[in-house]
Formats: C-alpha cells, sequence, structure tokens
C-alpha cells in the first residue's frame, strides 16, 4: 500500500518556502503581539481567536499539501547548514500539533469570554505551537533544545494565566522549576555528546559516536537527554509535574500540553534516538537505549494506569491517563531492533495522532465542565447529559476510544502498535499495554456512569451556550470516531517512519 501514496516532487522548493508552515506560526504569533499592543486593554476576543484560527489552519493546509505533494521525501530535506531537515516525520507532526493548536483555540474563545490578556493567551498558544513544529523540524541538538525552550517558556506562562487563581499560578510556578532543572539536565547531556562526538549535528553526532574512544562520557550523555526526552513526554519516573501543572492550569491549556507537547516531545526522541544514536553502534560499545526505554515503557504505563484508577479529581485522573498514555507510545522507541521498525513507529506515531484529538476533546469537555460552574469530581459530573447531551455523547467517545474500546481510533491505534510489538519480538511490552488499557476502563467508565446514570447533585448553569467549546468538541469527537477505519493514516504513518528509518 505504500507505492499507492503520492510521488514526491521532482523540484524541491527553497528554504523558506519550505518552511512555511513553521514560518506561518512565526508570523501569526508576532502579529498577534503587535494586535494587542495597539489595544492591550480592549476586549477583542472574536477577532484575536479568529485570527490565531486562520494562522494555525493556514499552516495545517500548507502542512498538508506539503505531505501529499511529497515534499522532502523520501530522503529528507536539509536547510540552513543541516540544522533542520522537512521530511515525512516533521510534516506528520506538525499536522498533529496544529490540529489540537485549532481546536484549543476555538475551545478557548467561550473560556476566555471574561478574562483579560486575551492576546497574550493566543499569541503564547501560537508561540508554543511554534516551538513543537521547529521540535519536528529539528536536525540537530541544539536546534532542537532551543525549539524546547520555546514551545517551554511559552508553555510556562499559560499554566500560570489564571493570575488571580492561587492553584493556576502555584502550578505554573512548579511546572517552571522541574522545567528549568530538566532543561539544566538536558542542556548538560548535549554538552557531553558534544565533547565526545565533537558535533551536534544528528548525522555527524551519529559519525562521531562511531569513532569515540569515551564511551562512559557519551554513555551519561545519552542517559542525561533519555531524562531531558522523558520529562518533555511526561514519562516515569519525570511525570510529577503532570498531575499539577495540568490540574491547576486552564483545561483549554492543559488539553494543549497532554497533547501537543507530548506529540512533539515524542518526535524529538524519535529523530535523536534513531539519527544521532544508531541502535547497532551504540549496542556494540554497551550503550543500549532501547533496554533503557523498555523499562521506562513498563513503569510508565503501569504507574500512570494505576495512578489514574486511584483519583477522585476528573482533571488528575485524565493527568494520570496522558502519563500512562506516554508509556504506550514509548513501545515505539522500545521495540525498535526488533525486525519490524517501520511498522512500530508509525504504530507509535499513528496514536499520537488519535490521541491528539481523543485526549484533547477530553480537556475540553473538562473545560466545559468548568464553563458551566461545576466541580472536579466524579460525583460533580453526574447527570451531566441532561444539560449536554451532544457533548455528553463526545466524551463517552473520548473515554472509550482511550481505553481502546473499537468505538473510536484509539482502538485502531492500540491494536497496530501491540501487533507491531509482538512481532518485534517484546510480546511482553504488548502484554503490559493491554492490561494496562484493561484497568483503564475501569477509571474511564466511572465518569461515563457519572455523567449518564448518576442523579445530579446541583443545577447546571445553562444561561450561557459555549458554542466555540461544543465546536471544538464535537470535532474531536468526530475526528475520532473517523480515525477508527482509517487504515490509510497508519500507512502514511508508516510512511513518514520509514523516511527516518531509512
Amino acid at each position: 500500500m505504500l507505492s499507492q501514496l503520492p510521488q514526491p516532487l521532482v523540484t524541491q522548493p527553497s528554504t523558506w518556502i519550505a518552511l512555511a508552515p513553521v514560518v506561518i506560526l512565526a508570523t501569526t504569533a508576532f502579529l498577534l503581539f503587535i494586535a494587542d499592543s495597539i489595544d492591550p486593554k480592549g476586549s477583542n476576543n472574536g477577532p484575536l481567536a479568529a485570527f490565531s484560527l486562520v494562522g494555525i489552519l493556514g499552516t495545517l493546509g500548507v502542512t498538508v499539501w506539503y505531505f501529499f505533494a511529497g515534499v522532502g521525501q523520501p530522503e529528507g530535506l536539509s536547510l540552513l547548514a543541516d540544522q533542520v531537515v522537512v521530511d515525512g516525520m516533521s510534516l506528520f507532526f506538525t499536522f498533529v500539533v496544529t490540529s489540537v493548536a485549532a481546536l484549543v483555540v476555538v475551545g478557548s474563545y467561550d473560556y476566555l469570554h471574561d478574562q483579560p490578556h486575551q492576546g497574550e493567551f493566543y499569541s503564547l498558544i501560537v508561540l508554543a505551537t511554534t516551538g513543537m513544529a521547529l521540535m519536528a523540524n529539528a536536525n540537530s541538538l541544539i536546534t532542537a533544545f532551543i525549539a524546547i525552550e520555546l514551545a517551554s517558556l511559552s508553555s510556562f506562562a499559560l499554566v500560570a494565566f489564571l493570575k488571580h487563581n492561587r492553584g493556576s499560578v502555584e502550578a505554573g510556578l512548579k511546572y517552571f522549576l522541574i522545567g528549568a532543572l530538566s532543561s539544566a539536565i538536558l542542556v548538560y547531556g548535549i554538552s557531553l555528546v558534544y565533547a565526545t562526538t565533537g558535533s551536534l549535528q544528528l548525522d555527524a553526532v551519529a559519525a562521531g559516536v562511531a569513532e569515540t574512544d569515551n564511551v562512559g562520557l557519551l554513555g551519561v550523555g545519552v542517559l542525561m537527554i533519555v531524562g531531558g526526552v522523558a520529562y518533555k513526554t511526561a514519562s516515569v519516573p519525570f511525570h510529577f509535574w503532570a498531575p499539577e501543572a495540568y490540574e491547576g492550569a486552564p483545561a483549554p491549556v492543559s488539553a494543549f500540553l497532554s497533547s501537543a507537547s507530548k506529540a512533539a516531545g515524542f518526535v524529538i526522541a524519535f529523530r535523536v534516538f534513531v539519527e544521532a544514536f544508531p541502535l547497532d553502534v551504540v549496542v556494540a560499545l554497551g550503550i543500549d537505549w532501547v533496554l533503557i526505554f523498555q523499562v521506562l515503557a513498563v513503569v510508565t504505563m503501569i504507574v500512570g494506569n494505576f495512578a489514574a484508577a486511584m483519583q477522585e479529581n476528573v482533571k488528575r485522573m485524565l493527568a494520570y491517563s496522558s502519563v500512562g498514555h506516554a508509556g504506550y507510545v514509548l513501545i515505539g522507541l522500545a521495540a525498535l531492533g526488533g525486525g519490524q521498525d517501520s511498522l512500530v513507529m508509525g504504530a507509535a506515531m499513528m496514536h499520537l495522532l488519535v490521541y491528539g484529538f481523543m485526549n484533547t476533546g477530553a480537556f475540553l469537555f473538562v473545560a466545559l465542565a468548568e464553563y458551566r460552574g461545576i466541580g472536579r469530581t466524579f460525583e460533580d459530573y453526574n447527570g451531566m447529559w441532561r444539560q449536554a447531551p451532544i457533548a455528553s455523547v463526545a466524551m463517552t467517545v473520548f473515554l472509550f476510544s482511550l481505553a481502546g474500546l473499537p468505538i473510536g481510533g484509539g482502538f485502531l491505534s492500540k491494536y497496530v502498535l501491540f501487533t507491531a510489538a509482538v512481532g518485534a519480538g517484546v510480546w511482553w511490552l504488548a502484554a503490559v499495554g493491554a492490561l494496562t488499557s484493561a484497568l483503564s476502563l475501569f477509571y474511564y467508565s466511572r465518569l461515563v456512569k457519572a455523567i449518564w446514570i448518576e442523579d445530579p447533585i446541583r443545577e447546571f448553569d445553562v444561561a450561557r451556550q459555549p458554542v466555540g467549546l461544543y465546536v471544538a468538541i464535537i470535532a474531536a469527537g468526530l475526528m475520532t470516531v473517523a480515525l477508527l477505519p482509517a487504515f490509510p493514516v497508519v500507512d502514511l504513518a508508516q510512511t513518514a517512519a520509514a523516511s527516518l528509518l531509512a
């Protein structure tokens, strides 16, 4: 089926045209800053949201066009002295992060209706998306680090956006402190790799790894980079920031961080470890990063799901659920070397795509609840279907799809991922994934039961109808269901993975 995909363009575009998705996002963020500076105290929620959405959708459209036109495929298009690359993987992940950003912007329109600093909010969303898109294009350790910091600094401000809310400010401070520590670990690891290989560009690092005579120093550097990536993807044991940040942040920001930021973190992991640290070379040196990711995958799946099962707060439950899903995606790295590399990494990418829609939709449903003045416990959601039946149907789809039931794309992505893991000879990873998915059905069902079966404990505020939130939730729900039979998307993900592994 891969042969049926569009063939690459004969003539590849110039540098800035090839980087159009990142350029459009950066320009949109810059213009939003200017627009807000002209009237900083005005309430321009509608125009600002519309302009942000136009910029993000423009990027999304260009990304889809580039992917099917074959830009940077099959070998990748290196730009700016090989510091960035445009290929199938970069375009795939840019699609994921911009899709999530578009849903978040639409949902934020209602959430921000009575909030000040609306211009700053949309600017930070677009700026963080710019950093995440640049992460997908990074072909150098230093470019990856700069992109991570661009996305992270914007994210810190977004988490603490509710300046008069103690929980938001506290979450932002904790997120910043842990993020600063993680950045220090990551940049120190990069410096050790540079010291042993003499380069930061990924291909050159791979050549230096094959010739290094300081294996111990290189091993420490690789381990530190693993830690930095694990923090960005909220993998155990670097996950402690996630429940605090997601709970305290505005719900649309929680949706954005738990979906788009996670996808961006994984594209860095995929590209850096596959290209800079070739498995056959580093294993011969005694540095088996696949084994490290196997341990991380198992621990993350188990801890994330068991912690989610013990929560009474819906937002924290979704936060720990997000940690568990990071464990599933880690299988994409943990199963490499088993002869199914393109299949298993493509399946992990497919899961991130589906996860982007179903998890974003779930957090936007929480945003709808917060908009209606509903509390954060399971009990507070009792009988919510009576006031928001369509949104409740969508939430049911999100939750059961997250659990892996054949109601949405989560079933397909997990099925392909676990099957690929078995084919790669790491059946035990698939077994842990299946068992923890079964556990997740318990705590997802608790929320479904509260929404549909339990009697409400309070009257809901239905004086205002949040059209933006409804549109975003329904759009995410439709995409989640549409991805259930989307086997062509599996092929696209595997093609993108193959472009990296070639």
